[in-house]
């Protein structure tokens, strides 16, 4: 019994591991990284322009945080010094032309409305990213909410 039992649970680990390698395989799936083993370096990537400034860029969906409509290259994000500020703070928003912070991100997780940024909310770029001349990764079907709206 307990030698058909490791017999049996190792066929099925080894089902497990080399099924779905060999389906990918004969599948013609490929990875991002082309057919190169793991412990190979894949090619590097090309440069990609930055969009200059621009107009802001339209939102794909409700909860989208907008996308940044310029460089960001060199800028400043620490513990004591947010470069996105200099613009984008309520103080300086007006003067710079830029568009203030939403009123979101003076809130902490209880929802306490503070009188400065939340700290989670503080690192800009963990939601907001500027914009390449790139080709989507993948292909997608994504289609924004106006695309659904002007089908009706």
């Amino acid at each position: 019994m307990t030698k058909s039992f490791i017999v049996g649970t190792s066929l099925i680990i080894s089902a497990l591991i080399y099924v779905p390698q060999i389906m990918a395989q004969d599948s013609g799936i490929v990875s991002l990284r082309g057919h190169k083993a793991l412990d190979e370096d894949s090619a590097k990537p090309g440069m990609r322009k930055w969009v200059k400034d621009s107009d802001p860029i339209e939102r794909d969906y409700v909860q989208q945080p907008p996308l940044i409509p310029h460089t960001t290259k060199g800028y400043k994000i620490n513990k004591k010094f947010n470069k996105c500020l200099t613009c984008h703070s309520w103080a300086n928003y007006k003067e710079a032309g830029a568009t203030k912070i939403s009123q979101t991100h003076f809130s902490d997780r209880e929802n306490n409305v503070l009188a400065n940024i939340a700290p989670r909310r503080y690192f800009c770029n963990q939601c907001h990213v500027p914009q390449v001349n790139a080709k989507p990764l993948v292909e997608n079907t994504f289609r924004p909410i106006k695309a659904i709206k002007h089908r009706e």
